[in-house]
C-alpha cells in the first residue's frame, strides 16, 4: 500500500474530542495525498409507539447535518497544508455508521468522551464500539488529548 493515497475516516459530531479528533487527523495523520472524510451521523428520530410520527418536545430538532459543515471547514483552514476533507452524513446510529465507514478505511479516528470515574479504563460508548468492530485500525482521541490540541490550535 502507498501511504499517499489513504482513506482516513474521522466521526466529528460537534463535540470537544469529535473536534480534536479531526484536528488530529489534519495536523498529524493526514499527508499529501490522502483522502480525508468526516462522517457527520444524523440520528435517527424516534417514533412515537405504533405510529409513524417522532416526538419533538420542543419542535423540530435542526437538521445537524448542516451545522458541522462550516465547524468542519473552520478546523480545516487552521491547517492550510492538509488535504481537503469530504464529508458524509449517514442517517442512523453513530456506532454503526461509522464502523460502516471504516469497511473501506485505512484509519478510523473517533474523539472519546469516557465517562464518570472510569474515564482512564473506559472509552465512550461510540468509540468503543468502533474500537471492538472496525474494519481498520482506530485511533480513540481522549478528552484529555482534546484539551491539549485546543489550547496548541489556539495558541
Amino acid at each position: 500500500m502507498n501511504f499517499s493515497d489513504r482513506l482516513i475516516v474521522v466521526g466529528v459530531d460537534g463535540s470537544p474530542p469529535g473536534d480534536a479528533a479531526l484536528r488530529w487527523v489534519l495536523g498529524v495523520a493526514a499527508q499529501p495525498g490522502d483522502r480525508v472524510l468526516a462522517v457527520v451521523v444524523r440520528p435517527a428520530d424516534t417514533l412515537l409507539p405504533g405510529t409513524s410520527f417522532a416526538f419533538q418536545p420542543h419542535g423540530r430538532r435542526p437538521d445537524p447535518c448542516c451545522l458541522p459543515h462550516e465547524r468542519i471547514a473552520r478546523i480545516r483552514r487552521e491547517f492550510p497544508d492538509a488535504p481537503d476533507v469530504s464529508i458524509s452524513t449517514p442517517h442512523g446510529d453513530p456506532a454503526t455508521e461509522l464502523v460502516a465507514a471504516s469497511a473501506d478505511a485505512d484509519l478510523l479516528v473517533v474523539g472519546a468522551n469516557g465517562a464518570g470515574l472510569t474515564r482512564q479504563l473506559m472509552l465512550g460508548s461510540v468509540s468503543r464500539e468502533c474500537v471492538r468492530y472496525s474494519r481498520c485500525p482506530v485511533v480513540a482521541v481522549t478528552p484529555e488529548a482534546a484539551e491539549r490540541l485546543a489550547a496548541a490550535a489556539a495558541g
